[in-house]
């Protein structure tokens, strides 16, 4: 026995369907169904005559395409819906808690933690302290400021150069962290935070104004580990030194004009360099005498600032350069940037091709630092603002900071990570201890997320300390 089904029509829904069967199927000439049919529906012509039957004609074929029209609708307006759900959740505060927690993909955002106030000209430069929560800051006031960048509050001034400082960098040998500054007076100077940041040395040997100073990283294969100390001058030389010493182990010839700034690579065994001769150049200093092993033309004005990518970046930037194959991560100097005044940043693989160029900035580029996840770039420049390119996205400016600089922002330092022993590159031994501050990152390491900029603000210069 068959089982009635229950019909989710009314009457009056349920006549009209078979009606429009009906008149379906006699417009196809199956005139035998449609009898049979409208004998089991009890439909006989006399109730449902082929007038009556002329106005169903079509109904069906339009009920039809309009339910396949309807449904189409409807699976669009669901994937809107999901879209729009999707950026509701992700613009929310829970959202973006969750976006700022993840290390890989933090970016700096306004307004910054701190303005830090006190110098009475420019800020030439700034950096961290590899564990602890000081910062450095230079500035053509001829002096140096140490600042505690949690609590925004200033610790002390440093005094001894005769003109303005230019440059200063944390590091040195392991379990005796320095402050090497250098200046316009052609000096560089060592100072102790141990020893509540007394001058201990001061390097003379530059016939020239001093613009750039960077500890080599400790584990160098060009000499005693953490030792060696890099300056760049504008009597057109770098120099190295050894810090325990005070001597200068090496001077490097090559560039054809001011070498403006030098940054070494992770392993300390090359450095690079770059400055009004328009070039960068890349040295081997792993060897008995430093070695020019590239050179880098493209900037059509004065390069201003250069920056080795971490071995995080190489997946990204062996994409934008066309490799098969991405370097392997102990494998340094395999790209670089440089910024320059001509508002352009240039992307280079250790062959020296120019892979990209950055286009965006309005006036000249000072400074560039990678993210330590590899992912971002992050510029700032004398258009007053700090912009972050996304290496994933071809190098797509994904954000600009601005309208919170009032002048020329001249400076930018990442600080860096720390391990539960001490920081990823080298070693503290300063005195009082302090707070570790950063965000728990894969084997033991802490990706801090603080970003220091230096910049003119009228007359003056202030320090602005972005922090998740």
């Amino acid at each position: 026995m068959i089982m009635a089904t229950k019909s989710f029509l009314t009457d009056r829904q349920a006549e009209e369907l078979h009606k429009s069967i009906i008149a379906y199927l006699t417009s196809l000439n199956l005139t035998t169904t449609a009898q049979t049919l409208r004998a089991e529906l009890n439909l006989p012509d006399e109730t449902f005559d082929p007038a009556k039957a002329k106005q169903y004609e079509g109904l069906l074929e339009k009920k039809w395409t309009s339910v396949i029209r309807l449904q189409k609708k409807v699976l669009d307006l669901q994937a809107e819906n999901a879209h729009l759900k999707n950026e509701i959740e992700n613009a929310g505060p829970l959202a973006l808690s969750r976006k700022n927690q993840d290390p890989a993909n933090w970016l700096p955002k306004g307004p910054p933690r701190y303005t830090l106030e006190g110098h009475r000209l420019p800020i030439t430069s700034v950096a961290f302290h590899p564990v602890f929560s000081s910062l450095a800051s230079a500035s053509e006031d001829n002096t140096i400021k140490i600042w505690d960048w949690e609590l925004g509050e200033l610790e002390r001034t440093l005094k001894g150069h005769t003109k303005a400082v230019l440059d200063v960098d944390f590091g040195g040998p392991r379990g005796n962290t320095l402050l090497a500054s250098c200046s316009s007076d052609m000096s560089i100077k060592l100072w102790d935070p141990a020893d509540q940041y007394k001058n201990t040395r001061t390097l003379h040997g530059h016939d020239h104004i001093v613009s750039s100073v960077r500890f080599v990283p400790a584990n160098s294969t060009a000499g005693a580990g953490g030792n060696l100390l890099v300056s760049a001058s504008k009597d057109n030389t770098l120099k190295l030194w050894d810090v325990t010493t005070g001597y200068c182990v090496k001077t490097i010839e090559g560039h054809n004009d001011w070498p403006r700034a030098v940054a070494p690579s992770a392993d300390g065994r090359w450095l690079l360099s770059t400055g009004s001769d328009k070039a960068a150049r890349l040295w081997d200093i792993g060897g008995r005498e430093p070695e020019c092993r590239v050179v880098m033309f493209g900037h059509e004005n004065f390069n201003l600032c250069c920056a080795f990518a971490p071995s995080t970046s190489y997946a990204y930037l062996a994409r934008l350069a066309g490799h098969e194959k991405v370097p392997p991560a102990n494998s340094s100097a395999e790209f670089m940037a440089t910024g320059s005044r001509d508002k352009q940043i240039r992307l280079w693989d250790r062959r020296g091709q120019c892979i990209k160029v950055l286009e965006g900035h309005d006036n000249w580029v000072r400074g560039l630092v990678f993210h330590p996840a590899g992912k971002f770039l992050i510029s700032v420049a004398d258009d007053r603002t700090m912009r972050c390119w996304d290496l994933s996205q071809d190098g797509k400016c994904v954000q600009t900071l601005s309208g919170m600089f009032d002048g020329f922002v001249s400076c930018v330092r990442w600080a860096p990570g720390v391990t539960k022993d001490g920081p990823v590159s080298g070693d503290s031994g300063d005195g009082t201890p302090r707070k570790k501050t950063g965000v728990e990152a894969n084997g033991g390491v802490q990706m801090r997320c603080v970003i220091a900029t230096g910049s003119v603000d009228g007359t003056e210069g202030k320090v602005r300390i972005f922090a998740n």
